[in-house]
């Protein structure tokens, strides 16, 4: 199947981390009963709604909860971890379950730190109300929603962020340049470094370079000839930027012999797409939580979604992410997937669903994956 899935380990309103931790080794085993290619996990701090902190722990437990389907990150922030360190903790769970790894790094980290650096400090904790969609017009692309992007760099002021960009390194840490860690994984993985990485080296590890722009990520991972996930589901403006900038930079490699990508994108499936639109009733509620500068709240469910009263710049704030999900009927989501990959070019899709009762995410993964089987 050209379907895989990602996952936040998302903790619901009166859930705890053990109930998402649980409820994702659940997933990760239906996932792979319905048919799904790989499981990704997230790299997620300081979020009360997100249990996917330590990506390489939860693998290792995916991987001995399943059989077949590959299991990796989506991505681990290379910018809070040393290459060796990562290639170690990977190779240790390829040592057990050889052949079934990904390793999907983001430079996610390092942006954070930038964004953080270079921002002001707001000097209180007010919540960020104006960090809206830029003035560009949204688009569609044959059939495809490219929204207008949104304005990151308004979130870098929150004094939240700003602080706990600090705490993800020690004191005086500088993070090196991404495509030179990027290097020093791969060395690692091969044995061409001058150190040895015990586990990792050697590794049947798949290494996969994710991103949401046309910027260094696509560029390193086209250089180095290395398989791409362009973000839709979080960046959905820059999405064809992107794709478009790592097939231009690619060259063949060991690895791949031809570009190869992976595009990501929320979904909600039920029966009907009245049910599917009730369950996704939280999603804006979530969404707004992170771009305040609060961190992922626990998910709400669409009763407490219900009871939020929306200012116009509430709506404003999650409008681009609240546009571009795959909400509805079995059919209807399907299609609307399969229009994503067409304008995309991607070669496989990366879904994520995240509903309050785990029983009605594990039944739209289901649901899904017979309609992606069916014309």
């Amino acid at each position: 199947m050209t379907l895989s899935v990602l996952d936040l380990a998302p903790i619901v309103s009166g859930g705890g981390a053990g109930d998402a931790l649980r409820n994702t080794i659940d997933l990760a085993r239906r996932a792979e009963e319905f048919g799904y290619r790989r499981y990704w996990v997230a790299e997620h701090h300081f979020a009360p709604g997100v249990a996917s902190s330590a990506p390489a722990v939860l693998i290792g437990l995916l991987a001995a909860a399943t059989d077949t389907i590959r299991v990796g990150s989506g991505a681990v922030q290379l910018g809070h971890q040393t290459p060796l360190s990562v290639v170690e903790q990977f190779g240790l769970v390829d040592a057990l379950y050889p052949g079934r790894v990904d390793l999907g790094i983001g430079r996610s980290g390092q942006r954070r730190a930038e964004l953080a650096k270079s921002a002001e400090p707001a000097g209180n904790a007010e919540p960020v109300k104006d960090a809206a969609v830029g003035q560009q017009p949204a688009r569609v692309v044959d059939g495809l929603l490219i929204p207008p992007p949104f304005d990151w760099s308004l979130l870098a002021q929150h004094p939240h962020l700003v602080h706990y960009a600090t705490l993800l390194q020690q004191p005086g840490a500088q993070t090196p340049d991404f495509a030179g860690q990027i290097d020093d994984v791969l060395a690692f993985l091969k044995g061409t470094h001058e150190a040895h990485a015990v586990p990792g080296e050697g590794a049947d590890v798949q290494v996969w370079i994710l991103g949401s722009s046309g910027g260094q990520s696509a560029q390193v991972a086209g250089e180095r000839g290395l398989p791409f996930a362009a973000n839709y589901h979080v960046s959905p403006s820059s999405v064809l930027e992107a794709v478009e900038a790592y097939r231009e930079a690619f060259k063949p490699s060991d690895a791949l012999a031809e570009p190869y990508v992976i595009v990501s994108a929320d979904v909600v499936v039920a029966e009907e797409e009245a049910r599917a639109r009730e369950l996704a009733k939280g999603y804006g509620l979530w969404v707004r939580s992170i771009r305040t500068g609060a961190g992922a709240m626990p998910y709400p469910t669409p009763e407490e979604a219900d009871r939020h009263v929306w200012t116009e710049a509430d709506r404003q704030l999650v409008k681009d992410r609240i546009d571009t999900r795959f909400v509805g009927s079995p059919r209807q989501v399907a299609d609307g997937l399969r229009v994503l990959r067409r304008v995309t070019g991607a070669d496989e899709l990366l879904v994520t669903t995240i509903t309050h009762d785990h029983d009605d995410r594990v039944r739209s993964f289901e649901l899904l994956a017979e309609a992606w089987d069916r014309p």
